[in-house]
């Protein structure tokens, strides 16, 4: 977890420092830092940091894409190379920032077709990978719960999977009640359209999840996944129209007097700690997309355990001492090799690092590392993209909004949309192929 932590920390760091390269004040230091060698200029007109915040995204990135090539195919903690996961954090960030004063030095041609290419197809490859872990989390939630209540008839878990569901759509039709009042004013086309179809789409999903022929096919199916989706991309909606600009008259934030600097900022620290925990979110889901890790042998009570009669319990016996029995017996039934023996005398050393944490990924990696580093990848994608995409940095003063434009309206209006339609396809699924979707 405090490597996972600290890898959100870096992407926080590195958020808010490309904010600031937008500002006129980083733009002159930088100016006068390099000497005078680079201009922020482009094409002859000032491009107020578009490229600074390209390279500092870029050397995060370049940083990550390193790392998941280098811990390609990392299993455990017993191979080497795990260290630089979650070892070695001095070099590491001497690397980062090496690779940060490296891409002043980099044409700003490379910059240009960075930013305006690959850059925003890596973002919108984040967003949507976003959308499907969000879906994943929905199904997850509910799930869980009904696994409660079946296995221990709990009156609790049905309580709170009631009350979470309902208290999700009440979320939803107040947000779709704000907006209608305060950002759907005559005039206001583009707003009143994305309203009404999340209001629509919301209700269509909440339809389909209890039709009865869903329902044969996917019993656990139900409106407590749809609640979650729906709220989520009403909340999306919501974000959308109340961070496009105000040229007609259709946002009245903006027009809030004497708050118009604090909003931006605290806008923007929250826009960037959301990325951070949703990156680390969806970094540390592999199994979510496919990704599963290889475990050198299950932990003790796990289903093969169960399966090969190994006894989970011990009560006069330490864990250490249970584990070697364990061990022990599944090795005596050959479904263990004898390594594996030889492999648990080292369980109570210390951690890899040096540090004398416990080593808790020894039988195997919570997570994907390469995998992880690769979402990071993308998240200083969409940072980049959100931050230089169609800003008006003439209005902009000392502060540039982040997300405060149509495209990014429009981004996460079409998001909503898109997490409607996985969301569709995952109860649809099972009913068209149930031979590759079945529950």
């Amino acid at each position: 977890m405090a490597t996972r932590i600290a890898y959100a920390v870096i992407l926080l760091l590195n958020s808010i420092i490309s904010w600031l390269m937008l500002t006129p004040w980083a733009l002159k230091k930088l100016e006068h830092l390099t000497l005078d060698y680079m201009a922020i200029t482009c094409q002859g007109k000032q491009c107020y940091g578009f490229v600074a915040v390209q390279r500092v995204n870029f050397a995060l990135g370049l940083f990550h894409f390193a790392l998941a090539i280098l811990l390609l195919g990392v299993k455990s903690s017993r191979d080497g190379r795990a260290a630089l996961q979650n070892g070695y954090w001095g070099p590491k960030i001497i690397i980062w920032l090496a690779f940060v004063v490296t891409t002043f030095f980099i044409p700003e041609a490379f910059f240009q077709v960075w930013g305006k290419y690959f850059a925003l197809a890596g973002a919108m490859m984040f967003v949507l990978l976003g959308l499907i872990l969000l879906v994943d989390l929905a199904h997850t939630w509910a799930e869980f719960c009904l696994e409660k209540i079946e296995n221990y008839d709990s009156k609790a878990w049905r309580g709170v999977l009631i009350g979470s569901t309902l208290g999700m759509y009440t979320m939803s039709f107040a947000m779709t009640i704000v907006m209608y009042i305060f950002f759907a004013n005559s005039g206001c086309a583009m707003n009143q359209a994305a309203i009404t179809v999340n209001l629509i789409v919301l209700l269509i999903i909440s339809a389909i999840s209890v039709h009865p022929v869903i329902q044969e096919y996917n019993p656990q199916a139900g409106l407590a996944q749809s609640a979650m989706v729906a709220v989520y991309c009403t909340y999306l909606t919501m974000s959308a129209v109340s961070m496009e600009p105000d040229d007609h008259h259709c946002n009245p934030l903006i027009r809030a007097s004497g708050t118009r600097t604090a909003s931006i900022v605290i806008g923007a620290i929250v826009t960037m700690l959301t990325i951070a925990y949703t990156t680390t979110r969806a970094a540390t889901q592999g199994i979510a997309l496919g990704s599963q890790t290889g475990h050198s042998y299950s932990k003790l009570g796990s289903e093969d355990a169960v399966e090969h009669g190994l006894v989970d319990t011990q009560p006069s016996a330490s864990r250490r001492e249970m584990r070697a029995e364990a061990l022990r017996a599944a090795v005596e039934a050959g479904s263990l090799p004898a390594n594996a023996l030889d492999d648990d005398n080292d369980e109570d050393e210390e951690s890899n690092d040096g540090h004398g944490g416990k080593d808790d990924e020894r039988g195997g990696t919570q997570y994907n590392y390469s995998l992880f580093h690769l979402i990071f990848l993308l998240a200083t994608c969409w940072v980049a993209t959100l931050l230089t995409q169609n800003i008006d940095f003439e209005n902009a003063g000392d502060f540039a909004a982040v997300g405060r434009t149509y495209w990014a309206s429009w981004v996460k209006i079409v998001s909503a949309w898109v997490a409607y339609s996985i969301y569709t396809w995952s109860l649809v699924a099972p009913v068209t192929m149930p031979d590759r979707f079945g529950y």
